[in-house]
């Protein structure tokens, strides 16, 4: 394995420690993302580096008893493990990741031929409102914004402007990663047992394996 390794120019090793450490960092690689210059999804070159090197990733991660999966169905490179223990996600990240889930799946039911999805604060809000999940006016900027970045930095959602203050007009898209961590079916289940309960959610745990936040 690593004789492959040796044999790589500097240049190309330099890209293999990339997507190494990438994949550790936010456990998913998109083969398409966002380009806010262009407002269009471009080819991403860690997506097709991570291709190149596939056999060997596969390998170095099998030593760690960590699966590298292709998702061609949806371009998506991502690492699964039931040892790695990831990041906490607070209460409103959670609530935020089933919303998403569910205007995801409400735009790909109806739409005729994109299969871009876009969403805005006050369509999660609305949501929030609807399921009686949260008081959305309590909502404060810094767990706002705290709850965006945990979804931008595990590939979940892209905004589509310039992060800065965020307010109900702000659009953002949803990456179909989100189709890997929550099962549509159990969607419905999840939300009307938290209202049964009569709270919020309990803290989700977001990791390389991403258990399914019901767990």
């Amino acid at each position: 394995m690593f004789s492959y390794y040796n044999e790589l120019l500097d240049e190309d090793k330099d890209e293999l420690r990339e997507v190494i450490k990438t994949l550790y960092h936010q456990t998913f690689i998109l083969e398409r993302k966002y380009d806010k210059k262009t407002d269009r999804y471009l080819p991403n070159r860690m997506y097709r580096n991570c291709e190149r090197h596939l056999d060997f990733l596969k390998e170095y991660y099998k030593i760690a008893d960590i699966d590298l999966i292709e998702n061609r169905q949806y371009g998506i490179m991502q690492i699964v493990t039931s040892n790695l223990q990831g990041d906490k996600l607070s209460r409103l990240t959670t609530i935020f990741l089933l919303l998403l889930k569910l205007i995801f799946d409400e735009q790909m039911n109806t739409a005729s031929s994109s299969i871009h999805v876009y969403a805005s604060l006050n369509e999660v809000y609305d949501k929030i409102q609807l399921f009686r999940l949260w008081n959305s006016k309590s909502i404060s900027p810094t767990e706002l914004k705290k709850a965006i970045a945990a979804l931008k930095k595990y590939q979940v959602i892209e905004i589509t402007d310039e992060m800065g203050e965020l307010d109900g007009d702000t659009r953002f898209i949803i990456y179909p990663t989100i189709n890997l961590l929550l099962d549509s079916q159990s969607i419905g289940a999840i939300i009307e047992q938290y209202q049964e309960e009569g709270e919020v959610v309990e803290d989700g745990q977001i990791s390389s394996s991403f258990e399914d936040v019901s767990e």
